[in-house]
């Protein structure tokens, strides 16, 4: 039931943001919050401009009017004015729970829609959307191949090919870590070849998870060579398009019953705000050096030169890349 106006609770833009920002740092990282910061600001120089001192007042044609007036100030990119309302959209939903706007009026933000091969080089998986979707796995899915296959994509930020590659000798529970090894005489390769091996770490989470779907969810077969893979379906190692389906069947909003916009994906359909393994890799990438691990350390572990991550895979904004190097200069 969407919440009457009449019985909304008064509410300051920029006093409701800050609240806004202080929820999303219970269980998002700094440079989430500081990210959804940065995408909100311009909705609060509108408000702002348009002397609007009470989230109640809002109303579907505020929005289309902010929409607007957001497209036509600044030269600002189809990706980032994509962004900018889709984070608007969360804001509004959260400001619907707390009773500040109707319950609904999320709904009728217009999130603008980009052609993949416009956006190809540039869209990847937020790392709070990887958190919920992990989330909602572990509650609804734990230790599905969907589980294990996202989880093991997100936290080593290896291509796809990796995955396919590893069998159940290569995972190394009491070193915890991983080892993925080139074997093109026996159906599965790296892209780097024999460059391209090496050990990747796990944390203790993805240790248990892999443990639990081997015991539990993991086919007992082999592979046409005689091997024994972890990622299976019942007929063997799994293969590239099937473990493709999966990602972009899981990371569509609409898979956990959350507003996809122009989304009316049918049976055999892909849903438009899902996305690629190749674009978790790039999530994963970029969250890694957000959290201040070093650039060589996320080279070495997702086996990419300084040159291709910088040029490819680091989607840190500008200005989460001051703010880190601003830590560094506060400390000298």
């Amino acid at each position: 039931m969407s919440t009457d106006k009449g019985n909304l609770e008064p509410l300051d833009p920029e006093i409701g943001i800050d609240l806004y920002l202080d929820h999303k740092a219970t269980d998002c990282t700094e440079s989430t919050v500081q990210n959804h910061r940065y995408r909100l600001k311009p909705f609060l120089e509108w408000c702002d401009e348009q002397e609007i001192t009470n989230l109640n007042s809002l109303s579907g044609r505020d929005i289309q009017e902010y929409r607007l007036w957001r497209s036509e100030t600044g030269d600002i990119n189809p990706l980032t004015f994509r962004m900018q309302m889709s984070t608007i959209r969360v804001f509004l939903k959260w400001a619907g729970s707390m009773e500040a706007v109707p319950e609904n009026l999320y709904t009728k933000v217009m999130v603008p829609r980009v052609e993949r091969d416009k956006r190809k080089r540039d869209v990847m998986l937020e790392a709070e959307d990887a958190k919920e979707i992990l989330q909602f796995l572990s509650t609804y899915e734990y230790a599905s191949v969907d589980h294990v296959l996202l989880a093991l994509l997100w936290e080593t930020g290896m291509r796809i090919g990796a995955a396919i590659s590893i069998d159940l000798e290569d995972v190394k529970f009491d070193d915890q870590c991983i080892e993925l090894v080139h074997r093109p005489d026996q159906g599965t390769t790296l892209k780097n070849g024999g460059s391209g091996e090496r050990l990747v770490a796990m944390t203790d989470e993805l240790s248990e998870l892999l443990s639990d779907y081997i015991d539990i969810q993991r086919h007992n077969v082999t592979d046409d060579n005689g091997r024994k893979p972890l990622i299976t379906t019942r007929y063997g190692r799994m293969r590239r398009s099937t473990m493709r389906r999966s990602i972009y069947r899981v990371t569509a909003p609409c898979y956990r019953d959350q507003p996809c916009p122009d989304c009316n994906v049918g049976e055999e359909a892909k849903c438009p705000e899902s996305v690629s393994p190749h674009a978790i890799r790039r999530g994963s990438i970029t969250h890694f050096l957000t959290k201040d691990v070093p650039v060589e350390v996320v080279s070495n572990r997702t086996n990419v030169s300084r040159k291709v991550l910088d040029e490819h895979y680091d989607r840190r904004s500008q200005e989460v890349k001051v703010e880190q190097r601003r830590k560094y200069l506060n400390n000298i």
